[in-house]
């Protein structure tokens, strides 16, 4: 019997993830940035939800310790032991995701990440402008799409938003939407503002888009 497109789609999104997961562990131990280079400027988006995933790695910890002592089987034991040390890497590794791919500016646009799940590249002739800003998503999930709005959110919080001149097709998790707006989260929002407005300036128009103008921090 062949397998349902969907079924596909979420095996292969299950393997792909799986694969970021332990690709972004080894980045993390490199202290490797993917697309850092000469002129281009990072900013993180993983400080706030840090602690959280801290605690939830040190609890896993502990309940691995007390399962396995609880266990009166040394196959069970052992069993219990691999998907605990598993799923204690696994969190680490989903952290370490959300720190080695960081958003990224260079001279030809931005490069807002989450984590392994979503990566787009946006040329600075797209943007109308970018301004910060304070709001929670529609939805509780960290990449989704609403109204031709792509949020990239951390907790259900977005403090960045970049307005395009118009709908642009990106490539998203569950395929590809046109959208005019981006808002995701940053670390430091003002700093990721004012760097991308001063590349933004000096950018000539292309193909119908204009330059944006500078725009006071609105946060």
């Amino acid at each position: 019997m062949a397998v349902a497109p969907k079924t596909f789609s979420l095996v292969r999104w299950l393997v792909v993830l799986e694969i970021g997961i332990w690709r972004s562990l080894l980045l993390w131990a490199l202290r490797r940035v993917p697309g850092l280079g000469p002129g281009v400027q990072s900013f993180g988006y993983a400080r706030d939800i840090t602690p959280l995933l801290g605690a939830f790695v040190f609890v896993s910890a502990l309940e691995v310790i007390v399962v396995h002592l609880l266990l009166p089987w040394e196959t069970a034991r052992l069993v219990a032991l691999g998907i605990g040390i598993w799923g204690l890497l696994w969190m680490v590794g989903f952290l370490a995701s959300m720190r080695v791919f960081r958003h990224l500016l260079d001279d030809d646009g931005l490069r807002i990440r989450s984590g392994t799940t979503a990566d787009i590249r946006i040329p600075w002739q797209a943007v109308e402008r970018v301004t910060a800003r304070r709001g929670s998503v529609p939805k509780g999930r960290s990449v989704q799409v609403q109204d031709g709005v792509a949020h990239f959110a951390v907790l259900k919080q977005a403090k960045v938003a970049v307005v395009l001149h118009r709908p642009t097709p990106v490539t998203l998790p569950d395929g590809i939407h046109e959208i005019s707006e981006l808002r995701f989260y940053a670390d430091d929002p003002r700093a990721f503002v004012a760097a991308a407005r001063a590349r933004l300036a000096g950018v000539r128009p292309v193909d119908g888009y204009s330059a944006a103008t500078s725009h006071q921090y609105a946060g």
